[in-house]
């Protein structure tokens, strides 16, 4: 079994002028903590002897993203402990009983990561830790102040000498959320007592840097002006260092401003994926928002990257985005039905309708939950994440790639609103019913990619960019919610024949049909003057100028 907590905690270390016996940085003692903030008094708790066996794949992959892995013995939660990323100073721990395999749990949240690569041991690190309570003065347990003598060695590939050092952590007690007043002022105390913020964010992190620097150390005679040698290569001299910084950085072009966009949806998904798996609320949406911008990037720049070799990847992204959209639509549609039910009286809420929407809705989340999990367990999927792995890293450029960004992915957001403006004078156009719906729904789709491929040109055009997104996002909010409407139209006449065929009342759903249906018609009166301003000329001369 896992639990889960969340860890908000900071580690600090000494100085450089602290420096102790070995010649690294030492801690001078442990400052006086009493009268910090509402610390009332700091109480030992002892010593403890953890020692721990960090793992990640032969790349590093899980360290590169911030997340360690490990199997602990000592201390009094002994276990597996998987580490998660969430914000600054936080991250969320889960911990699993010890055992000789990784916990399938922890597995399945590192798949995203890990994919085919096996899981080794990277680092053994072993510490003495001495840890205190801060008090408050009603016997609230405020944070706990541990100070670490670390001794670790590095495991693969190949073990390397000992690093030591000692550190402090500062971790808040559950349940006091994040403190940061707390935080803060056991920090100044920690600061006059001559610590600081420590330089990596992890043990494992500073137990590489430290064995790495170490065997560079000795492999290159000693550091460069430029810093560190990595193991096997001479260090810069000081002329190699100063050529590098003088040489002229190459303009903005193309392939940067749409390379980083992809590589920012890449990593979305990669992070969201054990998110979406363990069921956080939005995290499926926002899963979904990124294999579409994804895939809308490639279709909005194909003069930057060859269709040839994207085309078969947004037809991947477009299944994974159907996949999760089972699970997001239930949700959207299921939010929406409730609002509008909240929104009536009690006496025209005739039968059960509160139940019977609670049980339609709960019906059709376990089938899209087990389609979104089958997803992301499935072989496709992790193909589809190595193939956009590989193609960051060798981008198929065609020629609009090396030129200037700014004209380039301008032409690139103004070809797609052409493309809008020609659904929107469909959709307007078209006589109020069924076609209309469709028309209106293909406008909405035609939106949002406009709005993403401004999004996208962002670094090149600056607020022109960012203005256009906004008005796009206005469109495509009234489009959206039209369609919207249409679902939910749809979902509440299956409701009502539902309630009819089991001798309930089906005035409610009725009454809600028809709500849905006025809110529609409003929409569409709506969209004529919007896209009148919208559209107007000088906002596509902002976007060029």
């Amino acid at each position: 079994m896992v639990d889960t907590k969340q860890e908000i905690e900071r580690k600090y270390e000494a100085t450089a002028e602290e420096a102790g016996p070995s010649g690294r940085p030492d801690l001078p003692g442990l400052p006086e903590l009493t009268g910090a903030g509402p610390v009332a008094t700091v109480v030992s708790r002892g010593v403890a002897t953890l020692d721990a066996i960090y793992y990640d794949t032969p790349g590093r992959r899980l360290l590169a993203d911030g997340i360690t892995l490990r199997h602990r013995t000592g201390g009094d939660d002994e276990g597996w402990h998987l580490k998660l990323p969430v914000g600054p100073d936080t991250r969320e721990e889960l911990r699993a009983p010890l055992g000789d395999e990784v916990p399938a749990e922890m597995a399945t949240l590192l798949r995203s990561r890990v994919r085919h690569d096996p899981l080794r041991p990277l680092a053994h690190l072993r510490t003495e830790r001495d840890r205190k309570d801060l008090v408050a003065a009603d016997g609230t347990v405020l944070a706990e102040v541990s100070v670490d003598r670390v001794t670790a060695r590095r495991l693969a590939p190949g073990e390397s000498e000992p690093a030591r050092w000692t550190e402090v952590e500062v971790e808040l007690a559950e349940g006091r959320g994040h403190d940061q007043r707390l935080l803060d002022a056991v920090e100044v105390r920690l600061r006059d007592g001559g610590l600081h913020r420590a330089d990596t964010p992890s043990k494992l992190a500073k137990a590489l840097a430290e064995t790495e620097k170490a065997a560079g150390a000795v492999e290159s005679d000693g550091d460069g002006p430029g810093g560190p040698a990595k193991p096997g290569k001479p260090a810069k001299t000081a002329r190699q260092v100063a050529q590098a910084a003088s040489e002229p950085r190459r303009p903005l072009g193309a392939d940067d401003v749409v390379l980083d966009y992809i590589r920012r949806q890449i990593d979305a998904l990669v992070r969201l994926d054990p998110a979406v798996r363990g069921d956080v609320p939005d995290a499926v949406h926002r899963m979904r928002v990124a294999t579409r911008r994804l895939r809308s990037a490639f279709r909005s720049y194909r003069k930057v990257l060859d269709r040839s070799v994207t085309d078969p990847i947004g037809d991947e992204l477009k299944w994974l985005a159907g996949e999760l959209g089972v699970e997001r639509d239930r949700e959207v549609l299921t939010e929406r039905l409730q609002g509008r039910l909240a929104e009536l009286p009690e006496e025209l809420r005739r039968g059960p309708v509160r139940e019977r929407l609670h049980h339609w809705s709960h019906g059709r989340r376990d089938g899209a939950r087990a389609t979104v999990l089958g997803a992301l367990d499935s072989e496709r999927y992790l193909t589809l994440l190595d193939t956009l792995d590989a193609l960051v890293a060798d981008p198929p450029l065609r020629r609009d790639a090396a030129k200037p960004a700014a004209p380039v992915v301008a032409k690139a957001v103004l070809r797609d609103y052409e493309r809008l403006a020609g659904r929107m004078a469909t959709a307007l156009e078209t006589p109020r019913g069924p076609d209309r719906d469709i028309a209106i729904h293909q406008a909405r789709k035609a939106a949002k990619r406009v709005r993403y491929a401004a999004e996208t040109a962002r670094p090149a055009l600056g607020k022109s960019a960012k203005r256009f997104a906004r008005r796009m996002q206005a469109v495509q909010d009234v489009l959206g919610d039209h369609q919207d409407s249409v679902v939910a139209r749809e979902a509440l006449r299956q409701l009502a024949t539902q309630a009819h065929v089991a001798g309930e009342s089906d005035f409610t759903f009725g009454l809600l049909y028809g709500r849905e249906e006025a809110r529609a018609a409003a929409r569409e009166r709506e969209l004529p003057e919007l896209w009148a301003e919208t559209s107007r000329k000088k906002h596509r001369a902002d976007l060029e100028a």
